[in-house]
C-alpha cells in the first residue's frame, strides 16, 4: 500500500476513502492514533489515506477531481495589533505569569 492521500484532518480523509471505495478502491485511513496526542484540534498532516499499489493511478485520476472542486486553505495573515505587539495566546499567558511573577516579587 501507499499514501495517496493527505487530508487537512481525518473527517476529510474518510470522505476521500469512502468516495474510493464507492469507485471500488480498496482505501485505508491512518493516523487515528497520531492525532489522539494533540487531543480534538485539527493538526495537519496526519490523516492520510492508502491504496494498493495497482490501484494508485486510478485513484490519483479521482483524488485530482475532488482537488479540483475543493475550495483552498486561505493564508493565515497576522492580524495587526494597536501597539505593535503580535503576541499568540500563548504568549499573553506567558507575559501575565510572568506579571504576577514579578508583582508578588515587589510586594
Amino acid at each position: 500500500m501507499q499514501i495517496i492521500f493527505t487530508g487537512r484532518d481525518l473527517t476529510e480523509a474518510h470522505i476521500v476513502a469512502g468516495m474510493l471505495r464507492a469507485e471500488g478502491i480498496d482505501a485505508h485511513v491512518g493516523g487515528h492514533y497520531l492525532q489522539g496526542a494533540i487531543g480534538d484540534l485539527a493538526p495537519m498532516d496526519f490523516a492520510r489515506v492508502w491504496v494498493g499499489s495497482q490501484d494508485i493511478e486510478r485513484a490519483q485520476q479521482l483524488i485530482a477531481k475532488y482537488n479540483h472542486g475543493r475550495d483552498p486553505v486561505p493564508a493565515a495573515a497576522p492580524s495587526p495589533t494597536s501597539d505593535g505587539l503580535n503576541f499568540t495566546p500563548l504568549g499573553w499567558l506567558i507575559a501575565c505569569v510572568a506579571f504576577l511573577f514579578l508583582l508578588s516579587w515587589s510586594i
